[in-house]
């Protein structure tokens, strides 16, 4: 078992989760219950996925949750790109999400391999 507080990929995916909060709550009124919904459910679930795997008994398990997370980043990642299409996002923003949101996925492939050796 892991402290999740304690691993730094958690810590960014927590710092990043916040960050996007903070870029949805300036989309539209009307898209609460549409993609700004869905681009919260994928960004919370990555470091919700990382906790719940630090808690499990041993690193297969752990490694399961490091590759829901992963895939929760590139489902993430296909919204900010349709929100960006959408004109809630601008191209200089989405590019530096974009950027920040593939250093959390190496982190996660790379502790992936980690836990599976």
């Amino acid at each position: 078992m892991h402290n999740f507080k304690e691993l730094n990929i958690w810590n960014e995916a927590k710092d990043y989760c916040v960050l996007i909060y903070k870029v949805t709550s300036n989309f539209p009124a009307s898209e609460i219950y549409g993609i700004t919904s869905q681009i919260k459910r994928a960004v919370v679930s990555i470091p919700s996925n990382i906790a719940e795997g630090a808690g499990r008994n041993s690193d297969k398990d752990f490694s399961r949750f490091i590759a829901i997370s992963l895939g929760s980043s590139f489902e993430l990642e296909t919204q900010l790109i349709i929100a960006n299409e959408l004109d809630f996002i601008d191209n200089e923003k989405l590019k530096e999400l974009i950027k920040s949101l593939s250093k959390i996925q190496k982190m996660l492939v790379n502790f992936q391999k980690h836990l599976n050796k």
